[in-house]
């Protein structure tokens, strides 16, 4: 079995997340989401409730658990026996960076694959930081989010804006 990991803060998890998801279990048998715990982000949501969401929004994909995780992810990659890291691109900007950490990544462990899959049309502009900005001035979320995760987020910010 060949398993992939994609890792990621996922504040929330978005469509295009789920879009890579969907379209990486044709090149694996299982994927991974690996949420990490990344508190330099600073998350809206705690890791927990960012798993929860991660699950809600990847139940119709076949293939996919879903976990938390923090440390090395080299080291998280080994541990789960997994074969590949799965990345998404929105942009070339994204390029850069994401290059650097899987050479960074192939340094630390040789036999580690990265993957790169191009972030569908249609969300190669979708990133978490402007979902919680549009849900944060009340905008339309259903085609960002999935229902429930919309919902969640729209209460979160409604929470702190109390």
């Amino acid at each position: 079995m060949i398993t992939g990991i994609y890792p990621g803060t996922f504040d929330p998890i978005t469509r295009g997340h789920a879009d890579v998801i969907a379209r990486s279990i044709r090149l694996v048998d299982r994927i991974i989401v690996a949420v990490a715990l990344n508190p330099g982000k600073e998350p809206l949501f705690e890791l927990a409730e960012r798993v929860e969401l991660a699950k809600i929004a990847t139940q119709d994909i076949p293939g996919v658990d879903v976990e938390p995780f923090d440390g090395l992810l080299v080291e998280y990659v080994k541990n789960r026996g997994a074969h590949a890291i799965i990345r998404g691109l929105r942009a070339v900007s994204d390029f850069e960076h994401e290059f650097q950490m899987a050479l960074l990544n192939r340094k630390l462990n040789s036999h580690l694959e990265t993957v790169f899959l191009m972030a569908s049309e249609e969300y190669s502009y979708l990133t978490s930081s402007m979902v919680k900005e549009v849900a944060s001035l009340g905008g339309p979320l259903h085609d960002f989010l999935h229902p429930q995760v919309a919902e969640r987020l729209t209460a979160r910010l409604h929470v702190r804006r109390s």
